[in-house]
């Protein structure tokens, strides 16, 4: 079964405050899906609310095509989950952990719990306890949990928080790895950067409303563009360029202009005798975008 995850006019009111707000999106094929916004912007609240964890004030969640008001058990079933910090029992091994998880389901063999293992690459390690374990070594034991199994939805918030930049490498190569393999996974984070190279699709969140949900290319996608212009002299440019043009140096500048407006900019260059050896546009990178589209509200 695929999995599908339905938002449907989601909201959520604490004490008359909306921290949700008729938010709605889906994802229903595997892939990484990103959630966005800044402190304090909905992200905790609409995990919590997807899992079950928080009671949904108006609106659906639909999971796997079950309601989770309505059916909890099967709408969760095959759903993984890790919610700040994976529970772990830091006496035991890494192994001893996972036996823990695996009584709790029906049919989760030795060969299944291996499997696992090797999957978050913890073979060499998995008999030591867990105390002994680094920071990245516990957030994937935590995913060996959420998917021994074999869900075909993980839900993780803030999985690379904390992490150091190789713990955050191993993190985001073995979400690839799940993605490949036909999971569903559902991120919210901090990090931006790393959003932009694991995430398929986006969606920002702000104040409790969705801003926009779409695919990473098509966030980063304005109607106007960075160009990168390299001439034989910057001198003049200041003079004779309309649009915002920002000075590099002494043969380079950059301007923000739609792409129809460039081969003009190019003409009237030539024409003021500037010789023009480049023109490259220069992408907006996803925190440019997030930047621009919540109004230059800084990530958490």
């Amino acid at each position: 079964m695929k999995a599908g995850l339905i938002l449907e006019n989601v909201s959520k009111t604490f004490v008359e405050k909306k921290a949700v707000k008729c938010i709605s999106f889906s994802l229903n094929k595997p892939g990484v899906f990103g959630l966005l916004g800044t402190n304090g912007a909905g992200k905790t609240t609409t995990i919590k609310l997807i899992l079950g964890l928080q009671g949904i004030t108006s609106g659906e969640v639909n999971i796997n095509g079950y309601d989770i008001k309505k059916d909890f058990t099967k709408a969760i079933r095959r759903v993984g989950a890790i919610i700040e910090n994976p529970d772990l029992y830091m006496y035991l091994t890494g192994y001893e952990n996972l036996k823990l998880v695996a009584n709790m389901y029906k049919g989760i063999t030795k060969e299944r719990i291996m499997e696992v293992v090797k999957l978050v690459k913890l073979e060499n390690r998995i008999n030591d306890k867990v105390s002994k374990y680094s920071l990245g070594m516990r957030q994937r034991l935590g995913v060996a949990q959420a998917i021994l199994h074999n869900p075909n939805l993980l839900v993780l918030d803030e999985p690379t928080n904390g992490l150091d930049p190789e713990g955050i490498k191993e993190m985001r190569d073995l979400l690839k790895v799940l993605a490949k393999q036909g999971m569903a996974i559902f991120i919210s984070s901090h990090n931006l950067a790393e959003m932009e190279t694991l995430c398929n699709k986006v969606c920002i969140i702000q104040n409790g409303e969705i801003i926009e949900t779409n695919d990473i290319s098509v966030i980063r996608t304005t109607n106007e563009a960075h160009y990168r212009i390299v001439v034989d002299n910057t001198e003049k440019i200041a003079e004779i360029i309309s649009v915002p043009t920002e000075i590099k140096g002494k043969e380079e500048f950059t301007i923000i202009a739609k792409r129809e407006q460039v081969p003009n900019i190019v003409k009237t260059l030539v024409e003021n005798n500037i010789k023009v050896y480049e023109v490259n546009e220069e992408k907006l990178s996803l925190e440019d975008a997030f930047l621009k589209k919540t109004g230059g509200n800084t990530i958490d």
